[in-house]
């Protein structure tokens, strides 16, 4: 855990530096971030978590809508987004260090969120769309410094609780 810190510390000064610049300020700042691991480090977790937003379904789902699916409005889409967008800002909000029980009870509201979504909206999560969700909870697993396979037998987090 340890070495991944440190290598997510010396990618992050790779990309914040230009190269060939040896600037003593450059040098200063490379310092501090190897040095002050606890402050960088809530950084690169709060970014690990920013980037699984890539793994978003929802332009596709929405895209749907425009080939005749009429559950994926913009309005349920929105909705089922803002549990995925809550959950990352809360994870962020309890940090890297926090115990895991806290960062499973995230998980679990989220979860338990999207089931009642479901349960709202007839056929929002089909088989497609629970393999994108599983995805997606496993990413945002993985950038809260836990691990997947350590749930439901292997099968995610998602599988503790998830209807769908």
């Amino acid at each position: 855990m340890q070495f991944e810190r440190l290598l997510i510390s010396l990618i992050l000064i790779s990309c914040n530096s230009k190269p060939n610049d040896k600037t003593e300020a450059n040098k200063i700042n490379a310092d501090t971030l190897i040095l002050s691991p606890s402050k960088n480090n809530n950084m690169a977790y709060k970014e690990q978590l920013e980037v699984t937003k890539k793994y978003y379904p929802f332009r596709n789902w929405r895209e749907s809508y425009n080939d005749g699916l009429e559950q994926y409005t913009e309005e349920n889409c929105n909705k089922a987004q803002a549990i995925f967008e809550t959950l990352i800002a809360k994870l962020i909000e309890l940090g890297q260090d926090a115990n895991e029980k806290d960062k499973v009870e995230l998980f679990k509201t989220a979860v338990l969120s999207l089931n009642k979504l479901n349960d709202e909206i007839e056929g929002l999560i089909e088989t497609g769309e629970r393999e994108d969700l599983c995805e997606l909870i496993d990413q945002i697993t993985i950038a809260a410094e836990m691990n997947p396979k350590n749930y439901a037998d292997g099968e995610g987090i998602a599988d503790e609780w998830r209807d769908w």
